[in-house]
């Protein structure tokens, strides 16, 4: 593991590179709400997969909840950055209070987030599969839904467009990003399951693909990532060699993202396990502030 420092409480969004944080995690102050700050919306809404031509219930058909978070400083009809997350992240964190209080201190744009619940008992196949099939379900089915049901116009400027997840949701925010470039160019993922879980014709090692093959010897995109993992996550006392191991998967990703000289930020929490509310509730809007950092509306 790169030699880490200490991240401070308020990370500069310029600088890039490999932190320690813990084993404290009070919950970050942009989690309460202020009196003054102008409060979004969150509309919900219930998709059927017999209606998916993607994910039409293999055990049967299922309704997937959407919940898309809309600021009070949107203008109808204007096009608004978004954050798209699996697992309807975002929801169990106060994520629409983050984004009040962010845009409100002009730290983020104003920006809508779709969060979208996993597939039940599909949801390894849905995100642990190293493919461009979950994107283009999200793209084709699920956002113009989400625009549609919350009167949005959500960019299509990848610079705009940011996902989210943690575990095998984040393997699948990193899946977007790698293979629709064109459509996201900012990714966070808590916990990242980029290691040999499910495995296919395309990505033999499964996400350790990222790790043995597509990061090494394909050339640099124009993504900006923050990845954490934590001291305790899954398999931190598995051997390498198997290929699953959270830590040491996570840890060599940030080494090939710095070795190829992505911006990235990789966040080692120390005395937690995978995907720790403590640490998502502590470091979330520090990630996100990160993660949007150099966006601007005219910029491609």
């Amino acid at each position: 593991m790169a030699k880490l420092r200490d991240l401070p409480e308020w990370t500069s969004a310029a600088v890039d590179g490999d932190y320690a944080t813990g084993p404290g995690y009070p919950t970050a102050p942009e989690l309460a709400k202020r009196v003054g700050v102008p409060e979004g919306k969150v509309i919900e809404f219930v998709m059927n997969s017999a209606d998916s031509k993607f994910y039409p219930g293999t055990n049967g058909a299922f309704q997937r909840h959407v919940c898309v978070y809309v600021p009070a400083q949107y203008v109808a009809g204007t096009d608004a950055p978004v954050i798209v997350s699996a697992d309807a992240y975002g929801m169990r964190y106060n994520l629409p209070t983050i984004l009040d209080n962010m845009i409100y201190d002009r730290r983020l744009p104003v920006m809508v987030a779709v969060m979208i619940a996993n597939g039940g008992s599909e949801r390894s196949m849905e995100y642990d599969t190293v493919s461009d099939k979950y994107v283009q379900f999200v793209e084709e089915e699920v956002l113009p839904r989400a625009e549609k049901e919350a009167n949005v116009k959500l960019s299509k400027n990848p610079e705009a467009r940011m996902t989210l997840g943690g575990s095998s949701g984040g393997a699948v925010a990193l899946t977007m990003a790698w293979f629709r470039p064109d459509l996201y160019h900012r990714v966070l993922t808590y916990s990242g399951t980029f290691v040999n879980l499910r495995n296919g014709p395309e990505a033999p090692l499964g996400a350790y693909e990222y790790i043995e093959h597509l990061f090494p010897n394909t050339p640099k995109k124009p993504l900006r990532l923050w990845i954490q993992v934590s001291e305790n996550d899954n398999g931190a006392k598995t051997a390498s060699e198997d290929r699953r191991n959270w830590v040491t998967a996570n840890s060599r990703l940030a080494k090939i993202l710095k070795d190829k000289g992505y911006p990235y930020q990789f966040v080692y929490t120390r005395g937690a396990g995978h995907t720790e509310s403590k640490v998502i509730v502590n470091t979330l809007p520090q990630a996100l502030e990160y993660v949007w950092q150099g966006y601007s509306p005219s910029v491609r």
